[in-house]
């Protein structure tokens, strides 16, 4: 059964932290301000979160629900066609989008702001 993006928002609003906004003119989930997810303009397929590795694994695995268009090469994120995707599997890469971009949030907090300077303590 193909799922709809009500099924997909039910599933991102049910991980910790995120919340519905828009990205693009287009419905979006975010954690922390990072976008881990948003409906593509088709209205068909969802744009994810995810790395490059993940993305060539997903597509080799599964080429029917996992794709890219060539404005994505460069990017680390994968289109997800919502009539071929499982709940399951959509809950799973919700939960690694959201992981990486908490990852991302954490890393840009621990970074020194400009004119800074990091004392050593001995």
């Amino acid at each position: 059964m193909a799922l709809t993006f009500k099924d997909v928002s039910r599933i991102a609003l049910s991980l910790e932290n995120v919340v519905e906004g828009t990205s693009y003119g287009t419905p979006a989930f975010k954690a922390d301000g990072k976008l881990i997810a948003r409906l593509r303009e088709d209205g068909e397929s969802l744009v994810v979160g995810t790395t490059f590795e993940e993305r060539e694994e997903m597509m080799a695995a599964e080429p029917e629900t996992y794709y890219i268009t060539e404005h994505y090469l460069k990017y680390p994120w994968v289109l997800v066609r919502l009539s071929r995707v499982q709940s399951d599997s959509l809950r799973d890469l919700l939960r690694r989008a959201l992981r990486l971009a908490t990852i991302k949030t954490r890393r840009a907090s621990m970074r020194p702001r400009a004119g800074s300077s990091r004392r050593e303590f001995k």
